[in-house]
């Protein structure tokens, strides 16, 4: 089992999310997965179990309309779209992205100038910043 703090912080994290997507409050998650309000408390708490995976995650997941298999899944890094968490600091550095970002612009962009490509780039890399990711 997955004892990484960061994974069951991940799973509380969108545990969370999907059920106020879902216009739930915990209560009310935890009358209708069946399970106690201390057990949706615990799984949304990011706290990692001691011993083994807690039994009353499955009927929470289920009660929001998710597979089991979402769990390990999460815990894992994948989203249900198959996209896994990734620090994007740690792959790339913000001048090789820059690099990156520029070559793909002038192959994208077969008419523009030099100065309209490095200005898209700044706009792009604006945007990654913007959202954390560089």
């Amino acid at each position: 089992m997955n004892r990484d703090p960061h994974a069951w912080a991940r799973l509380a994290k969108a545990l969370g999310a999907t059920r106020a997507a879902a216009g739930m409050r915990q209560e009310d998650l935890a009358r209708k997965a069946g399970v106690s309000l201390g057990s949706v408390q615990n799984a949304e708490s990011g706290i990692p179990p001691k011993a083994r995976m807690p039994q009353s995650l499955y009927p929470i997941v289920r009660a929001l309309g998710l597979p089991d298999t979402w769990i390990d899944d999460t815990l894992e890094g994948e989203s249900s779209d198959g996209w896994r968490d990734v620090d994007v600091q740690s792959v790339v550095d913000e001048e090789r992205l820059e690099a990156d970002l520029t070559s793909a612009f002038v192959r994208a962009s077969d008419k523009a100038t030099g100065p309209e490509i490095r200005e898209g780039v700044k706009a792009a890399l604006d945007v990654l910043r913007q959202h954390g990711l560089i």
